[in-house]
């Protein structure tokens, strides 16, 4: 799943938005936490991209589930450096 994947139904883009306001306002994370790609497709998201640490990896996974489902997140984020 790639970022050119995004669904353009409004509902899916509200998810995605809504999920980029959780991790952004999150001042604890890293700019490169901030940046990672949220892709929204039928209400699955797939989360793509690095970041700095496991934690990082488990807080903006927790942000997307909270929001789209437990269910319906596929957390593909990589720690850098690994």
């Amino acid at each position: 799943m790639t970022a050119g994947e995004q669904s353009g139904a409004k509902s899916d883009l509200r998810l995605t938005a809504q999920i980029r306001r959780a991790i952004v306002k999150d001042k604890s994370l890293s700019m490169m936490a901030h940046n990672v790609k949220i892709i929204s497709v039928n209400g699955e998201v797939t989360l793509r991209g690095p970041v700095k640490t496991e934690q990082e990896k488990t807080t903006v996974g927790s942000k997307a589930q909270a929001i789209a489902g437990t269910d319906r997140v596929d957390n593909r984020l990589e720690v850098a450096g690994r």
